[in-house]
């Protein structure tokens, strides 16, 4: 039996709660990129607390979902770079922890189509 040993923070204001965000749908750029870490667009909520995500010239609004399971966001981590005293307790061949660096209880949903965001344009030119 294998043992991973992972690290949870002492209380939940140590870790952060993070959301997924679900657009049903795909994105599409002119021309083929990754969009890896690259900037998309801008969430906004209402003080209703309802997101709005703007790409482009569109507009997206969506609702806040509970997940049925909730996901844990873990990063593995060498024993050396940390001061972990569960290390001490446990021979762990690996030398390797996995922290838990936040939690994901929510999802910001976006399943209608996106639309477009028009200016007032004056009917006399």
């Amino acid at each position: 039996m294998v043992q991973v040993l992972i690290s949870m923070p002492g209380s939940q204001k140590e870790c952060p709660e993070w959301a997924i965000i679900d657009l049903q749908g795909s994105l599409e750029t002119r021309k083929p990129v990754p969009l890896g870490g690259k900037f998309v667009g801008d969430l906004h909520f209402t003080k209703q607390n309802v997101p709005i995500l703007i790409i482009g010239h569109h507009i997206l609004y969506g609702k806040v979902v509970d997940l049925e399971k909730p996901y844990a966001v873990i990063v593995k981590e060498n024993s050396s770079d940390t001061d972990n005293p569960m290390d001490s307790d446990v021979k762990n061949d690996s030398s390797v922890n996995y922290v838990v660096k936040a939690l994901i209880k929510k999802k910001l949903l976006f399943k209608q189509r996106p639309k477009p965001i028009i200016a007032n344009i004056p009917k006399k030119l």
